[in-house]
């Protein structure tokens, strides 16, 4: 029961916003949770997030990089990530970041059947109760667990820009694809193998 818990909405923050690749997969993001809790939410656009979802496919190469650079790239590595950043319509890397880290608020919350949007941070207020009420959890770890929560929804901050929601639904399937792909876990939702069709005797 524990062990199924979502990543935290911050962490999933951070994690999309540094690529979107193996980082999503290995584990949160070495980043202070002070630097998390201030993560500035931002009205975002088509351009945005298409050019996000574009700078992917250059960033690929440098994700072992990255991994090993932890929170503090070498200045060479810097140099390529805001080399990248610009030539898909950012500022730097660290643009970049905010709007990933801001698509992944979103995506958060979206229902991935219905398109439904749930506030994360009502999400996880939600689990709360859930797991407050649960009789199967031992009690040391239903303790733990919520103390954890409790903490998470302190830090965490609603959504601010509502628009953002219809921008990333409109790229949903990309977005949820670099996801899947990053996570190593590139299984459609219908549990069909990617790439060829189930074959039948």
């Amino acid at each position: 029961m524990i062990t199924s818990r979502p990543t935290s909405v911050l962490n999933r923050a951070v994690a999309i916003a540094v690529l979107l690749l193996a980082a999503f997969a290995t584990g949160p993001v070495p980043l202070a949770a002070q630097e998390m809790e201030e993560l500035k939410q931002i009205e975002l656009t088509d351009k945005q997030v298409a050019g996000f979802i574009a700078a992917q496919k250059d960033l690929q190469p440098l994700s072992s990089k990255l991994l090993e650079g932890g929170d503090k790239p070498d200045d060479a590595l810097k140099g390529e990530l805001d080399a990248i950043a610009k030539k898909h319509g950012f500022d730097s890397f660290l643009d970049m970041e905010i709007v990933g880290a801001n698509i992944s608020i979103v995506l958060d919350g979206l229902d991935r059947k219905t398109g439904a949007y749930t506030d994360p941070v009502e999400k996880m207020k939600l689990e709360l109760e859930n797991i407050k009420t649960d009789a199967s959890i031992p009690e040391d770890d239903k303790k733990l667990v919520i103390e954890d929560l409790n903490q998470e929804i302190a830090a965490a901050k609603p959504l601010q820009f509502q628009s953002n929601i219809e921008v990333v639904k409109k790229f949903q399937p990309e977005l949820e694809k670099l996801t899947v792909d990053g996570a190593g876990e590139s299984q459609p939702e219908d549990g069909a193998a990617p790439g060829k069709p189930e074959e039948k005797n």
